[in-house]
């Protein structure tokens, strides 16, 4: 059972076995996640919920990952949430991509999980987005 103050944290992959096996992995870890098969769902989810980590693929149909997160570093809401890309683009220019667009990580595909997590843990805390 989560608790009042879990970490919310929003996935987007267009591959649903990765999508299933990410929520599966941080739900096991005590995060409260809500998933997107797309980049545009993405950002819908993301306006609505505002979760305090953002999980995002690259490469993803209707909007990429980048477009999703300048969109969401443009809209600056009071509580920036941490932008994680996990995706199969693992050239030098591609992470630079990443961070020009707002990412604050960018791991490549297989992602080392607990090394994600040992990542988004080190940055947010419970209740992050709301301030608390």
């Amino acid at each position: 059972m989560l608790g009042a103050n879990a970490v919310r944290l929003l996935i987007a992959d267009d591959d649903p076995n990765v999508l299933a096996a990410y929520a599966l992995f941080f739900d096991a870890h005590g995060y409260e996640t809500r998933v997107a098969g797309d980049g545009a769902d993405a950002l819908v989810e993301w306006r609505a919920w505002r979760p305090d980590v953002v999980v995002l693929d690259i490469q993803m149909p209707h909007m990429d990952g980048h477009a999703v997160a300048r969109e969401i570093r443009r809209l600056q809401s009071a509580v920036l949430p941490l932008l994680v890309a996990i995706t199969g683009l693992s050239a030098p220019s591609d992470r630079a991509e990443s961070m020009k667009s707002g990412f604050d990580y960018h791991f490549a595909k297989p992602a080392n999980l607990p090394a994600v997590l040992a990542t988004i843990t080190s940055r947010v805390r419970p209740g992050a987005a709301d301030g608390s």
